[in-house]
């Protein structure tokens, strides 16, 4: 079987994790990578325009790792030069886009696998499998919390131009998106939330260390400090959810619950499932290699899981229906805290 040939859209931070997938899959040949760097795509390959790495016949199938303001735009484009894509989260930053993106998809026939990089996790493919065999019952409640207290990154991830906002849909659409995953992707009945922008992005913090954009910039920054949210379904389940990039929090944290009928999970900080029998309850350790979320084995799998889909093995566990569903959601909530009220689905 020839190597399926690959192309790297975006040179920034997360295409290192893509990059580094690519190079480790032996079904893979990266073809070309390019930025609007032009050096810094000049330091991995050769191309800076995007038009003119779609243009090229013998890529088969891109990355998009590029800011959420043109996710949109790269990804229909490469939907009709005829190229399968994987764009990373959030699939784009409105509605009105992601229809237009899975009109494209409809229209070519081609296959767009979004970035949800935690439904590939070795421990989430352990809660699947218990989940799918009914041990956890029917999963009424969710609730998902990921708390940065100085974790604003700055340069584009604090531009709502470009981002589309700010802790809510750069790492709330993780653990929203895995809880509605694992939930079987009930229907959105109602969304109510809130939106706080108290703290900025706190540059005048000394003594802590903390991530920054490659962009980073301290005089920018229009983007919520945290963000909480209730979402009903029509199946009558629900999920709670909380994020911030910036808060007065004694530490970092995150905490992803499911509660089922039958059971229970912990996803995070790591695998842990619950149950009872013969009238006790009862907490499970699975005894696995990785019973948290593995940051770079994550997306070896993500990686594997879109080249094989690529190649028609199997089929994308994240189409585009799911990333159209997703920006629905968030949007959702940063109209209800923009406008103080539940909205209706």
């Amino acid at each position: 079987m020839n190597p399926i040939k690959i192309g790297l859209i975006g040179n920034g931070s997360i295409s290192e994790s893509h990059l580094h997938a690519y190079q480790a899959n032996p079904k893979v040949k990266l073809w070309a990578v390019c930025d609007l760097n032009e050096e810094r795509a000049r330091r991995t390959a050769e191309k800076s325009d995007y038009h003119e790495l779609l243009a090229n016949s013998e890529v088969q199938a891109v990355s998009i790792c590029t800011w959420n303001n043109s996710h949109a735009e790269i990804s229909i484009a490469a939907l009709e030069a005829d190229k399968n894509v994987l764009c990373e989260k959030p699939l784009c930053k409105t509605v009105d886009e992601a229809l237009k993106v899975e009109e494209a998809v409809r229209k070519t026939g081609k296959m767009l696998q979004v970035g949800y990089v935690r439904r590939h996790a070795s421990n989430i493919a352990v809660l699947k499998k218990f989940i799918d065999a009914g041990d956890l019952g029917d999963i009424y409640f969710a609730k998902a919390s990921m708390i940065r207290r100085l974790g604003n990154p700055g340069g584009w991830f604090s531009d709502k131009d470009r981002s589309g906002g700010g802790p809510l849909i750069d790492i709330g659409v993780h653990v929203i998106d895995l809880c509605w995953y694992l939930m079987g992707k009930p229907k959105v009945k109602s969304v109510s939330g809130n939106t706080y922008s108290k703290l900025g992005n706190r540059s005048n913090i000394e003594n802590y260390d903390f991530y920054q954009a490659a962009d980073y910039d301290a005089t920018r920054n229009d983007v919520e400090d945290m963000a909480n949210a209730l979402v009903r379904f029509e199946n009558g389940a629900s999920l709670l959810v909380d994020v911030s990039f910036s808060l007065h929090a004694k530490q970092d944290s995150a905490q992803v619950n499911l509660y089922g009928s039958k059971g229970g999970a912990e996803v995070e900080p790591k695998l842990s499932i619950v149950t009872e029998q013969h009238n006790t309850m009862i907490n499970i350790e699975p005894q696995i290699t990785q019973p948290a979320f593995d940051f770079q084995g994550s997306f070896q799998n993500e990686i594997n899981h879109f080249v094989d889909s690529c190649l028609g093995i199997i089929e994308t566990n994240s189409p585009v229906e799911d990333g159209v569903e997703m920006i629905k959601i968030l949007n959702a909530i940063y109209q209800s805290a923009a406008e103080g009220r539940e909205i209706q689905f």
